[in-house]
């Protein structure tokens, strides 16, 4: 697509022009304690149990790292929080919207604030609307595989999507299979992959994590948590949602985690599904955006905590350097 080529290149060049500009403005609002220069460090990162934890990650939703502003800072911030942990962490888990408009600055900044903040765990990607519009499919995983396998190398299919095992835990990480403006196409061979991966997956019982950037019709207050509420697919990953579900339904111990809406910590963001109550959907607020309908601002995110019966979600304000409270919190006990 050489008019994109064109395209990529103006976009640098405007942003690195705007980027000093912004970059001036942005300095002087943390220099005067708009934006928080370090997280707090007397409430770290922390295990409800250090001894028994068999996995530990942290989760978020659409860092969206722009060229045109600094709203990087949050994610350095969340970095920086994640390296103050107490308890050992085992990784790190974007659902999506990594980038504002997968510009290859973009996606290098994001690694750049990795390696500056010594991140040597697992990271575990997800590409999000931002991340596949307007943008060759060749363009896209070039971009997308560059990062994720820079970090921890993956084995994808050829596509936008693949799995991975963590600590005996399998991450399945859905994609779309074509370029998409805001929901996502979930192809029949993607379903079928989906499917065996979930067999394998639960076979001995243990719980499966299912990334997907949007979310599930009908669920976390849509249709109307976005726009007016007369787009009954406005906001979730579209025409393929009821044969994700139909796949998930199948199985026990099911976390599905899913970004897209900006809802902060609140009503929205745990939902269980199924017919026996087997899919816990969890929806992560942005990063990198305000959060609205809950808990508003910048850099939100959660902890995730697997033991042998249970999950434990733990709502944490990132930049801050400080959880929200139980009451933003799910224990889920598994089947």
């Amino acid at each position: 697509m050489a008019i994109m080529t064109l395209l990529d290149g103006a976009f640098s060049a405007i942003a690195g022009a705007i980027s000093k500009i912004v970059a001036v403005i942005v300095s002087m609002m943390i220099s005067a304690g708009s934006l928080a220069t370090a997280p707090a460090t007397d409430d770290l990162i922390k295990a409800a149990d250090a001894e028994n934890v068999q996995l530990m990650v942290e989760v978020v939703g659409d860092t969206q790292l722009n060229a045109f502003n600094k709203n990087y800072v949050y994610f350095d911030l969340a970095m920086q929080d994640y390296q103050n942990a107490e308890t050992d962490m085992d990784g790190l888990v974007i659902v999506g919207d990594v980038t504002e408009n997968c510009l290859a600055m973009e996606w290098d900044k994001i690694g750049e604030i990795l390696v500056n903040n010594a991140f040597d765990d697992t990271l575990i990607l997800a590409t999000g609307n931002h991340d596949i519009r307007l943008r060759s499919m060749d363009e896209i995983k070039d971009r997308f595989y560059g990062l994720q396998n820079k970090f921890t190398v993956v084995d994808p299919v050829g596509e936008l999507y693949y799995s991975y095992e963590l600590n005996g835990y399998k991450f399945i990480v859905l994609g779309s299979d074509t370029s998409e403006m805001e929901e996502a196409n979930i192809g029949e061979e993607q379903l079928k992959w989906l499917d065996a991966e979930m067999s394998d997956a639960t076979a001995d019982g243990k719980p499966v994590f299912v990334i997907l950037h949007q979310v599930l019709k009908n669920t976390h207050g849509l249709p109307l948590t976005w726009g007016n509420g007369k787009n009954k697919t406005a906001g979730t990953v579209g025409k393929d949602s009821d044969a994700i579900y139909a796949v998930l339904n199948k199985y026990e111990n099911v976390f599905l985690l899913t970004g897209h809406m900006h809802t902060g910590f609140g009503q929205y963001t745990y939902e269980i599904l199924g017919d026996n109550d087997n899919i816990v959907s969890v929806n992560l607020p942005g990063l990198g955006k305000n959060s609205q309908d809950g808990i508003e601002g910048f850099g939100q995110g959660a902890t995730m905590e697997v033991y042998e019966d249970q999950v434990i979600f733990r709502a944490r304000d990132l930049s801050n350097g400080k959880y929200y409270g139980a009451e933003y919190d799910l224990t889920i006990d598994l089947k």
